[in-house]
């Protein structure tokens, strides 16, 4: 049909066709809901379950053992009351005591017939009650009879101890108990659907509220609310243009509106699904004080990094483990939220893998990471000169290990090492040398921030962070300022774990998170100051997720490091700082800008990247002799040094291509050292 103007219209909406999905095509889209409950599936949660049982029925058990002769005997001081009870119900009942206050109504109104009428019933119920009550009587007393003379004295003593304490039941006081709880059980409200739509309407968004005025859903449940650990989950689709972002944001007033404290209001997004689909956590306690389990790894056993090993849990209790190889991780807090915590306890699951050679740096200075210095093959606590010196030649080492390794890996053959990385079964074999080699630092931000090696500390680490995760070297960075200068963007950018406990904004939220994770609802700005060692946590592949880090302190951890200690020293693994020794300056120390400058050929202003990587090579083999132009432009890149087209001629012909120039090298030179003696 044409529109008014002549043109054929198009039918958008057309009879006949389908506008929606088939049932067939949405079940075969559905998500399944697992037969086996997850914990249920997990042998690591079903052992921690039966563990957490038996120790609950031991302690109920012990409790009232301890206490029943106290039970006993209140029973039977109270058995006297008891016996004048139980004989005034007896003859309540078989007069019909309960109906006299009916009878003396009716006679006072002078209810005549009434008043027979309830008369001839009294009379009734009294006949057949007073034969039931001698029967029993005599019944009884034939039945004590007989046990006292037949009986055997266990039993009489046992029946009357039965008796005795049945009647002390019967005489306990109003609103008395007998026993006490051996535990007490913090009380929750049941969450309801009224519960969770009155929270909803309670944050004062626009189109929750045009919603609930047009009597519309609220929230359109895709599941009923079902207990999910120590909590309620809830789930379902929030009002069109209203998404979980926008709930995250205001989850103060959600937790308000449920009655419950913050720390037990968890709102997330649902993984591949829109982002209207609200996930909701409601937990009875707050998740900060919630008694975590028992560590599966206190008992201090070896075990393989190249395995997820545990270290916090989530909102409902489940363990939440991660791999420490294969990755670089960065740790970013304000103070005092449990940063350095979280820094000792990685580095001690390091410590736990007996072929794992641990380097930690506390540059905070307060020897917070001391406890792992007693099995760190390298371990330092300050930032004064030598500190920065000894950490400088740690890193020149590991850069040099991190290129043996490459070339190790490189002529090892296929079968053994396929996707051209350390593996385990390598990492055994201690004549390759490919252990793991975990780095923790502490205040990272000293490092980067030094006004002369700040740039050398961001070219090693910023090695290391790409090239090192493949070679089984980690590095783990924690700050509590994480902005570009204590996390330069070559870091940041390639690490691949992330923990972010409380932090004050937006910025520093995105910087440890990676960018956008504020606006896609991941936000540890929000976490409460009662929220310490809880972090917002971003795995390898991983969606982000809150987990509650395990909370080692400094006599645990000293424990768990002599044990270490032990085992390492049966095992042959005890090097470096743990045996008093300390590193030896390498004969490829070297200053690279200076080996630039070096390399430059006299009397010229500029040269080819790939001239000066000749000359390099054939002043430092050992430490130049693999370099290429783009390793060059990435080394001297922190010093603020940039590539430029430099113009010269080759095999008698003129070409254009990148070089450096003599005067951005020495303007590196004069701000490193602080003055104009460079030039």
């Amino acid at each position: 049909m044409p529109d008014s103007d002549g043109e054929p219209r198009t039918l958008v909406d057309a009879p006949g066709v389908p506008t929606a999905p088939s049932l067939l095509d949405r079940a075969r889209k559905a998500s399944r809901r697992p037969v086996v409950p997850a914990w249920a599936r997990s042998q690591r949660e079903l052992r921690s379950t039966a563990r957490w049982l038996s120790t609950y029925v031991g302690h109920v058990t012990a409790y009232h053992a301890i206490r029943t002769p106290w039970y006993v005997a209140r029973l039977t001081l109270q058995a006297p009351r008891g016996t004048a009870r139980f004989v005034a119900g007896v003859l309540r009942w078989t007069f019909d005591a309960e109906g006299e206050p009916l009878r003396q109504v009716a006679a006072t109104r002078e209810d005549i017939e009434e008043y027979l009428k309830l008369s001839r019933q009294r009379d009734r119920r009294v006949r057949w009650r007073t034969v039931v009550t001698v029967t029993a009587a005599i019944v009884g007393m034939a039945t004590a009879l007989a046990l006292y003379v037949l009986g055997p004295p266990w039993l009489i003593a046992l029946c009357g101890t039965m008796l005795s304490l049945a009647l002390g039941r019967i005489g306990r006081p109003v609103g008395a108990t007998v026993a006490n709880r051996a535990v007490e059980v913090p009380r929750a409200t049941v969450l309801t659907s009224d519960i969770v739509l009155r929270a909803l309407t309670s944050l004062g968004l626009p189109a929750i509220n045009q919603a609930q005025a047009k009597g519309s859903q609220v929230l359109s449940f895709t599941a009923p609310i079902l207990r999910d650990g120590p909590g309620w989950v809830v789930e379902g689709d929030l009002p069109y243009g209203v998404t979980v972002t926008d709930v995250i944001d205001r989850r103060e007033k959600l937790a308000s509106g449920l009655r419950r404290p913050l720390g037990c209001v968890w709102p997330e997004a649902v993984p591949d699904e829109h982002t209207g689909r609200l996930r909701l956590w409601v937990g009875d306690q707050d998740m900060s004080k919630t008694r975590q389990a028992k560590w599966p790894l206190l008992d201090v056993k070896p075990l393989d990094l190249f395995k997820p090993q545990p270290f916090a849990t989530d909102q409902r209790g489940r363990w939440v483990a991660q791999t420490l190889v294969y990755v670089s991780g960065i740790i970013g807090a304000v103070p005092r939220m449990g940063k350095t915590f979280l820094l000792r306890l990685l580095l001690l699951i390091a410590c736990m893998d007996l072929r794992a050679e641990i380097h930690a740096y506390d540059l905070k200075g307060t020897g917070d990471l001391s406890t792992v210095g007693r099995v760190a093959h390298r371990y330092r606590a300050g930032e004064e000169g030598d500190d920065i010196a000894y950490a400088l030649q740690d890193l020149r080492d590991l850069r040099v290990e991190l290129r043996r390794r490459a070339k190790v890996i490189r002529e090892l053959p296929k079968d053994l090492c396929p996707e051209s990385k350390v593996t385990s079964p390598l990492a055994d074999r201690r004549t390759l040398g490919l252990h793991p080699i975990v780095i923790g630092v502490d205040e990272c931000q000293k490092w980067f921030e030094h006004p002369q090696h700040g740039a050398e500390f961001e070219e090693h680490c910023t090695d290391l962070v790409k090239r090192g995760p493949a070679l089984g070297i980690t590095l783990l960075l924690a700050t509590q300022r994480p902005d570009s200068k204590s996390l330069p963007t070559g870091i940041s950018a390639n690490a691949t774990v992330r923990w972010c406990l409380k932090v004050m904004g937006q910025i520093e939220n995105d910087m440890v998170l990676g960018t956008g994770s504020h606006k896609r609802g991941i936000r540890a700005n929000t976490l409460a100051w009662t929220d310490k060692g809880i972090a917002w946590f971003v795995g390898e592949g991983a969606d982000a997720r809150i987990v509650r880090t395990v909370g080692v302190d400094v006599p645990t951890a000293d424990a768990l490091a002599a044990r270490i200690f032990e085992l390492r020293k049966q095992a042959g693994r005890i090097t470096g700082h743990a045996l008093g020794e300390a590193p030896e300056p390498a004969a490829s120390s070297y200053d690279l800008l200076t080996d630039v400058l070096t390399a430059l050929p006299p009397g010229t202003s500029k040269a080819w990247s790939e001239d000066i990587v000749a000359r390099l090579g054939e002043l430092r083999p050992d430490v130049y002799g693999q370099w290429s132009t783009e390793q060059l432009a990435a080394a001297v890149k922190p010093y603020g040094i940039r590539t430029v087209q430099v113009w010269g001629s080759a095999d008698g012909k003129g070409a254009n291509r990148r070089g450096l120039r003599r005067a951005d090298v020495l303007d590196a030179v004069t701000r490193r050292d602080g003055g104009s003696a460079a030039a």
